[in-house]
């Protein structure tokens, strides 16, 4: 019986896991649920999972769950604060661990559970954009398992020899490809962009995601900070790494290798595929999702990506040239500005000027530890903000 603690439980990743969960009770039980400010969704999850505790962000918010589950008689412990979610991240109580949490949030308690030699099913990008080396140190320290869960690393790992040493010349691999679906404004007039809505940018037409993250895929820097991820994940260098638009989001992504081999994993575009084969890693479980109908698939097209219409796929990739906490400055100044996008304070189209503005205002530097990593976030999110009034 695996006992999970899910971060971020109410998010759509979250939501999917314990879709997945449910299917399964005899494989798998809930240690904690993680939310940040949705008390009454956290409270039904509590309701129907019974887990031993769950983490809200603030004092409100766990006084008001606490009231609601105790009137429910509903005997789950409730903590709030980032100490709460690294205490639940590294608990005794669970073996493995969901890192959803969308953000800057997430890397604490991502980092505690590595430390803490937790299986760690890993969409948090954050952990491995901000603090790669950091996180996979820890994870090598601690001989924790990490399983990505982002689609289109979930297919590079399955599509990879097993047990994979993080070194592709040793396994003859010539280029990890990942692929993206070019979101909703692939085919609109460049022009128009400028005149962009929220509600447009977050219409995937589809993935089912967060808002955050939906107008990152429109804006491709989700693409972008995947290719970091790919670098922490599986040792290759930024010239190994290629984007593919594929609109359909059949292929979620492919391996080409010395010999001419280019192997795939395909299915329909549901996270609970990648969410199953990581919890039940190396065997196989049904995930809910309805099988691959070949024989339905219309044509499957492949474009190079068109760095004019996704400037933010080119600064990602500067980011990763950089190093040190360029990664983690690019993620500070994306978060701040897709936030003042979906405020309607800027439009589309100024979301990657004012990335670009604050990575060339800002200073890389080399990085030892989370405190470090943590004052350059702050530092490029004062100059994204300070940007923001200019």
């Amino acid at each position: 019986m695996q006992r999970i603690t899910i971060l971020g439980a109410t998010g759509s990743i979250g939501i999917s896991t314990l879709d997945v969960v449910a299917r399964h009770p005899d494989r798998y039980r809930i240690h904690a649920l993680t939310a940040h400010s949705k008390v009454d969704e956290l409270a039904a999850l509590c309701v129907r999972f019974r887990p031993d505790a769950a983490v809200v962000g603030s004092p409100e918010a766990a006084q008001t769950l606490t009231a609601l589950l105790k009137n429910l008689g509903v005997p789950t412990e409730v903590s709030h604060g980032e100490e709460a979610l690294c205490a639940v991240a590294s608990s005794a109580g669970c073996d493995t661990v969901m890192a959803a949490i969308v953000g800057a949030a997430g890397l604490a308690p991502t980092l505690a559970a590595a430390r803490a030699g937790k299986k760690i099913l890993l969409a948090n990008k954050e952990a491995l954009v901000m603090a790669g080396q950091l996180f996979m140190d820890a994870i090598a320290a601690s001989g924790s398992t990490l399983l990505p869960i982002d689609s289109e690393h979930n297919a590079i790992f399955q599509c990879l020899p097993q047990p994979y040493q993080r070194d592709p010349d040793h396994h003859g691999i010539a280029k990890i490809l990942l692929t993206a679906s070019g979101g909703p404004f692939l085919h609109r007039d460049v022009a128009t962009l400028d005149s962009v809505t929220p509600d447009q940018a977050v219409a995937h037409p589809n993935w089912v995601m967060g808002r955050k993250i939906s107008v990152d895929s429109a804006t491709m820097m989700n693409k972008g900070l995947e290719v970091i991820e790919a670098h922490w994940l599986f040792g290759a260098s930024a010239d190994r790494i290629e984007v593919v638009i594929h609109p359909q989001s059949v292929i979620h992504s492919m391996v080409s290798y010395l010999d001419g081999t280019v192997l795939a994993q395909l299915g329909n575009p549901d996270m609970r595929t990648p969410i199953a084969h990581a919890l039940a890693y190396p065997e196989r479980i049904a995930s809910g999702v309805a099988p691959l109908d070949l024989t339905k698939l219309a044509n499957l097209e492949f474009h190079v990506p068109d760095l004019e219409r996704f400037p933010c796929l080119r600064l990602a990739y500067d980011a990763l040239a950089a190093g040190g906490s360029a990664p983690a400055i690019l993620n500070a100044a994306n978060e701040v500005a897709v936030e003042a996008f979906l405020d309607g304070r800027i439009g589309f189209r100024q979301i990657d000027q004012l990335i670009s503005r604050v990575m060339h205002a800002a200073t890389p530097e080399a990085v030892a530890d989370i405190a470090g990593l943590f004052e350059q976030d702050r530092h490029a999110r004062q100059l994204a903000n300070a940007f923001l009034t200019t």
